[in-house]
């Protein structure tokens, strides 16, 4: 279905052209002053300057054309130039009808579909999920899920760390305390053990007691170092240790992300990369793209335009050692090979804004990806408390992130039982996806790159603009509609009949539900899921004025009543769209 604010520009550009202007001025919007008009055009103020005639003549001239014009309520001509437009209800009620009988209620997928990779998560192994890792996972499932409604290829990728020092510092650790395991016999020829030496509870303790034991004693890190080196080159012990570590972290990981309702397409890892470096280094030197700086291997990435200083990508380091921009640009080498993305997105942590521009330079430079394929990095703020600070522990720690999920279950779960009977088995479950409701729709809500502060009071209350109060809103929308179908009726093929113009709460609800399909899709093109809440947020607004405002199931002419079922269920599926893209579901009551 076309966008209905393209259908209205349609017609206004057809007027300024009836009238003897350029097409280009019937541009149109939303009102910004919904108590004057429901979509306005400043196209006149524009041309006014090109035919040096006064907006308000070229107005006038453009709203005579449009008068006869069936969509339009009215259309009025405003000092100095504005043309203030309102639409039928007959037209709305049959764009409404359209949207109930079509694919994805009226959202038309992408003309050109793309294979569009994202890279989100970014957890390293061997390290539990903490609350920092929280909005990428969040933002890129979005992303990835309005991706794929707008009909695209999505392939999101986890990318894990696994490659690093924190390997090595979990071998050094397990050797210090367990010498007489067999990986680490240098004589051993046999198979090694299935089951791993250590559960994650105990990996989980391992890394940090290693890592900050190595802060103390430099003979240590060397000797980690060194077990990075071996297990990087070869030994075999080493490698069989670190299959462990893998096996035992991700299926740790992934529970984890499942309690977020997120998923991965693809687990792959930093060592993934490793092969394609040799190769990847070698094109990079025979054709002239990287030179020797200080022992050091780099690729200048600067450009005359800059006006700030772009330091060069080192490929290498001066012992020889790749980088994590060599691991990211081999990746992309990766990728191009396997998947021959159109469009890469990186969400990932603003502050490394500077760090991608060089990598994603780099592989413009040395041609590591076709010239029309789209290197794009979302970069998202800090999630903070309500001191301003990044969010901790009440101990000041950073908290982990299945606590953080545990904290606002049990804070629903209050909230949901609390002068109700209800079952509590199903209180309980109801209370985990009104809960990640509220974790989802509080990150989601914000601008991806502003900070932002967790407010747990806020987040889990049932008002406002929250993710609970959404929720609340859709099972309200249920409640009626299965008290309807009680009665006999049916939702099947239902249709609506034009509204009473005097209904105006009716009317702003149509307004809001109609414009599903252009929200959807400007929010994907942004890649802006904090835009898809604040249409849901004002949808919801707008439905819980009309549900007070309305007798609905009272109503007794049934054709309105059908009328007015039928918005209930357009509502209802354009809300349910809307949050499944944002990655959370509502429960059937609350």
């Amino acid at each position: 279905m076309k966008k209905i604010i393209d259908l209205i520009a349609e017609s206004v550009s057809g007027a300024f052209v009836a009238s003897g202007y350029e097409e280009k001025y019937g541009s149109v919007s939303v009102s910004n002053r919904p108590d004057l008009c429901e979509y306005q055009c400043n196209g006149a103020m524009a041309a006014a300057k090109a035919y040096k005639k006064a907006p308000i003549m070229i107005a006038n001239d453009v709203v005579e054309k449009l008068q006869s014009v069936e969509m339009f309520a009215s259309v009025e001509a405003v000092m100095p130039g504005f043309i203030n437009i309102k639409l039928s209800t007959e037209f709305l009620t049959s764009y409404m009808n359209e949207m109930l009988s079509s694919d994805k209620f009226g959202c038309e997928e992408a003309e050109h579909k793309k294979t569009i990779m994202i890279d989100y998560g970014g957890p390293n192994v061997a390290k539990p999920l903490h609350v920092g890792h929280l909005r990428s996972a969040i933002i890129g499932e979005s992303i990835k899920r309005m991706g794929r409604f707008m009909g695209h290829k999505v392939i999101g990728d986890v990318h894990l760390g696994d490659w690093g020092l924190q390997m090595g510092l979990i071998i050094t650790e397990l050797k210090k305390r367990q010498p007489k395991l067999v990986y680490f016999d240098d004589s051993f020829t046999g198979e090694y053990p299935k089951e791993a030496p250590f559960t994650i509870s105990e990996l989980e303790e391992i890394y940090p007691a290693a890592s900050a034991y190595a802060k103390e004693h430099p003979e240590y890190k060397e000797a980690a170092m060194q077990a990075t080196y071996e297990l990087q080159h070869g030994n075999r012990g080493y490698q069989a240790l670190w299959n462990h570590i893998l096996e035992v972290s991700v299926n740790d990981l992934k529970k984890n992300y499942e309690k977020l309702n997120v998923e991965f397409d693809l687990w792959k890892k930093e060592s993934d990369a490793q092969p394609y470096i040799p190769d990847m280094v070698k094109y990079m030197k025979d054709n002239g793209y990287a030179y020797l700086s200080d022992g050091a291997l780099v690729v200048d990435v600067k450009e005359e335009s800059d006006t700030k200083e772009i330091p060069p990508c080192m490929i290498l380091k001066s012992d020889g050692a790749s980088l994590y921009n060599t691991t990211d640009l081999a990746t992309i080498v990766e990728r191009m090979k396997l998947f021959s993305p159109d469009e890469m997105i990186y969400v990932v942590d603003k502050r490394q804004e500077l760090y991608f521009e060089q990598v994603f330079r780099c592989a413009r430079k040395t041609k590591l990806v076709d010239e029309d394929t789209s290197l794009r990095f979302l970069g998202f703020g800090t999630m903070n408390g309500k001191d301003g600070k990044p969010f901790k522990t009440r101990a000041g720690g950073v908290m982990r992130l299945e606590y953080l999920i545990g904290e606002i279950t049990d804070e629903m779960f209050g909230k949901i039982t609390q002068n109700h009977e209800v079952d509590k088995a199903e209180a309980r479950e109801t209370a985990k996806v009104v809960g990640l409701s509220a974790i989802k729709y509080g990150d989601l809500s914000n601008q991806a790159s502003k900070d932002y502060v967790f407010d747990i009071d806020r987040f889990t209350s049932f008002e406002g603009n929250t993710g609970p109060y959404i929720l609340y809103t859709i099972v309200r929308m249920k409640s009626i509609l299965n008290k309807y179908t009680q009665t006999g009726a049916t939702l099947e093929d239902i249709k609506a009949v034009a509204f009473d113009e005097s209904n105006e709460s009716a009317k702003s609800l149509l307004l809001e539900a109609v414009r599903f399909n252009g929200v959807i899709e400007n929010a994907f093109a942004e890649i802006a899921p904090h835009k898809v809440c604040a249409y849901i947020y004002n949808l919801a607004n707008a439905l819980n004025h009309f549900y007070h405002e309305t007798k609905i199931l009272a109503e007794e002419d049934e054709e309105k009543k059908k009328s007015y079922i039928a918005l209930l269920v357009l509502t209802k599926n354009v809300l349910e769209s809307c949050i499944d893209v944002l990655g959370f579901e509502a429960p059937e009551r609350m």
